[in-house]
């Protein structure tokens, strides 16, 4: 499979002015470098513009010189947990200048600001700059995808984030308000909607790994089952199971850890992950992916969850007591999970870049037993058959049991149980095992369902490696807006408790 090159147009760093004295023959030459208004004029040049959002989520995966920010997603639950003083370990020192959360902030609206301007540039493009029939389309699908994941994404971190859905280019649009409720869901939801019309049923090859059809359903139908749980309200579990209804052509890989595997990227049940890799002069670590160059960080990076020597002796990323004790004995997932309390995620069939860093190990941001098991809750709470609620639970565990010849656990669950109650409880635990340390999503399960009154956080154990861990349900619900924001735009406020 080859991946996309995830490079930064020039078209996306600011022009300057050049100057020459005295000869006015000279002042009409073309400038050294592209410029907005001489870019933009063929095809390809838009090609690499749409690439250049995507490449905005390798600022998010990547050693980043030595300060990663995996814990901003991989810690607030109770799947995984370290020993050190991480502010989304503990909570009780999280603050809005923390590091993690800052970088995590201006990352997603910096890709926001590049889906926001391509899409300016697109509606604006000449007659006969796009010479293939639907490319247009599909690049304007893409930067929609892009823009909705980054809204889903921090409307389940920060929640009043504000809303940018155009290109900023006056100083008055630089202060937007913060948002409420589930405005910025919403958002996501008519993004998701609109690029799931636009995005091709799939890429050649050579693109294999870009945004299509399928990632647009899959998150159409993931975010209409979080604002279900958080409103309450059985139609919008009813419109998640319309978008599901439209993915095709997936299926669960045979092998569970396929999924986590550097050689079974972009597989079967792949339906978006960030294409790690390496740039043709080296993987530098220490380099961000912002210039056009061909040496720099296009990586990932997993060290967290090996005690990778690049940690350079700071507390590793382990599993909770809590999830160890959840599995099955012969549950054939655990040893592919975890090792003890190592997490063996993405670990074991690793392959490091250039860097011996970097990991060219793609991170899978929504694979389909995530969507079969919100396809399972969707019915349940919009009062559906119970039978097929837990057929589609035992869709994962049958997968899981198959990987071991003459298999016989996890055996299936009764079909011909009735308790709804009991039924949410087998769709809660197999979510925490089946996705257990995988982009954060034990913990926007965790703050959805407590919405919905499934849970009670305030209560909660979350099997923390520390005995000092506080969770303050009245603040932590919600990361602070960072202080840069605040700071910056007079117009935001900042969440409640911080």
């Amino acid at each position: 499979m080859k991946k996309y090159k995830i490079i930064l147009p020039l078209a996306f760093i600011m022009s300057f002015g050049i100057y020459t004295a005295c000869d006015q023959s000279k002042l009409d030459l073309q400038p050294l470098s592209p410029t907005e208004a001489s870019y933009f004029t063929e095809e390809i040049d838009f090609d690499r513009s749409s690439l250049a959002v995507y490449a905005k989520l390798s600022d998010i995966y990547w050693f980043n010189g030595n300060s990663p920010i995996h814990g901003f997603w991989q810690l607030p639950g109770d799947d995984i947990t370290t020993s050190g003083t991480d502010a989304y370990e503990v909570f009780f020192n999280l603050q809005a200048a923390d590091g993690k959360l800052n970088t995590y902030y201006r990352t997603a609206y910096q890709l926001i600001n590049r889906s926001n301007t391509l899409l300016d540039k697109i509606a604006t493009v000449k007659d006969g700059v796009y010479k293939t029939a639907g490319l247009k389309d599909r690049h304007r699908g893409e930067a929609i995808f892009l823009r909705g994941y980054m809204y889903f994404q921090l409307w389940n971190f920060c929640g009043t984030s504000p809303l940018v859905i155009e290109r900023i280019q006056s100083t008055d649009k630089t202060t937007n308000p913060s948002t409420k409720d589930t405005e910025l869901l919403d958002q996501a939801i008519k993004d998701f909607t609109e690029a799931a019309t636009l995005l091709p049923e799939k890429w050649d090859d050579t693109n294999r790994g870009r945004a299509t059809k399928n990632s647009a359903n899959g998150f159409l139908g993931k975010s209409l089952v979080f604002k279900g749980s958080h409103k309450k309200t059985s139609a919008d579990f009813s419109a998640a199971l319309t978008a599901f209804g439209k993915i095709s052509d997936v299926s669960l890989m045979p092998n569970f850890g396929d999924n986590f595997a550097f050689d079974r990227e972009n597989n079967a049940e792949s339906l978006f992950e960030f294409q790690a890799s390496q740039p043709s002069g080296g993987d530098n670590v220490w380099l961000s992916n912002d210039f056009d160059n061909n040496i720099g960080s296009t990586s990932a990076y997993w060290g967290w969850y090996e005690n990778h020597w690049s940690l350079f002796g700071a507390p590793y990323y382990t599993a909770t007591n809590k999830l160890k004790n959840t599995f099955e004995v012969g549950d054939p997932r655990l040893a592919i999970t975890m090792q003890g309390n190592n997490i063996k995620k993405y670990v074991a069939r690793n392959q490091y870049s250039q860097s011996g860093v970097g990991s060219v190990n793609n991170p899978r941001i929504l694979r389909f037993a995530d969507v079969i098991l919100l396809r399972a809750e969707a019915i349940l709470e919009s009062g559906g058959s119970t039978a097929e609620v837990v057929g589609l639970i035992n869709q994962v565990r049958t997968r899981a049991r198959a990987m071991t010849s003459g298999g016989t656990v996890p055996a299936n669950r009764t079909v011909g149980e009735s308790d709804r109650a009991k039924i949410m409880q087998w769709i809660m635990d197999e979510r925490f095992i089946e996705l257990a340390g995988e982009e954060g999503i034990r913990w926007f399960d965790l703050k959805r369902w407590h919405a919905a009154g499934k849970i009670n956080l305030a209560s909660f154990d979350f099997s923390s490696a520390r005995s000092d861990a506080k969770f303050d349900v009245n603040k932590h619900l919600l990361f602070p807006i960072p202080l840069s924001e605040i700071d910056l735009n007079s117009k935001v406020k900042q969440n409640s408790g911080y």
